[in-house]
């Protein structure tokens, strides 16, 4: 029985190890302050898709993590990970939208991108209870014709898989 364990145990570790790859490890450099060999890992899956690291490679631009703060970048790639269904992704293309970084201002925008994300966070509550609370602060400063004009654009919105 203890071999039995052994061995399941061994090949837990072998299989954790199998898993990680090179997102994962761009997030361990990250998590270091290691903000060059995150990029380094992070930009060629972004440019490749990844969803993940295109969200990864916005939050450093947006931050100024490893490279100059570039709004306009930052956006770019929140849009590709937001086109993907990324729910952090398309909170902070709302937040960029509200506060005209990297994009022109616009309410109907960060309506849209604040509701989207609240049906993508589901069924995590706290997350999804603060994009509908960014929502509907956004929706104050709307009209009525705004607001129906970000609902038809949320109605309408299909990821890009």
């Amino acid at each position: 029985m203890h071999r039995t364990l052994a061995v399941f145990a061994f090949a837990l570790c072998l299989s954790t190890q199998v898993l990680a790859g090179p997102y994962e490890d761009g997030d361990a450099a990250y998590e270091k302050g290691d903000y060059a060999t995150a990029l380094q890992l992070y930009r060629p899956l972004a440019e490749q898709g990844h969803m993940l690291a295109q969200f990864s490679l916005g939050y450093m631009y947006a931050n100024g993590e490893g490279l100059p703060r570039d709004f306009a970048e930052a956006v770019r790639w929140y849009r590709k990970a937001a086109d993907q269904g990324n729910a952090a992704a398309m909170v902070n293309l709302g937040l960029k939208y509200e506060q005209g970084q990297g994009v022109p201002q616009d309410n109907v925008q960060a309506y849209m991108w604040y509701a989207l994300s609240a049906a993508a966070y589901g069924n995590v509550p706290q997350s999804r209870d603060r994009a509908l609370k960014n929502r509907d602060l956004i929706a104050q400063r709307m009209s009525p014709g705004q607001v129906a004009q970000a609902q038809k654009l949320v109605q309408e919105w299909k990821p890009k898989n």
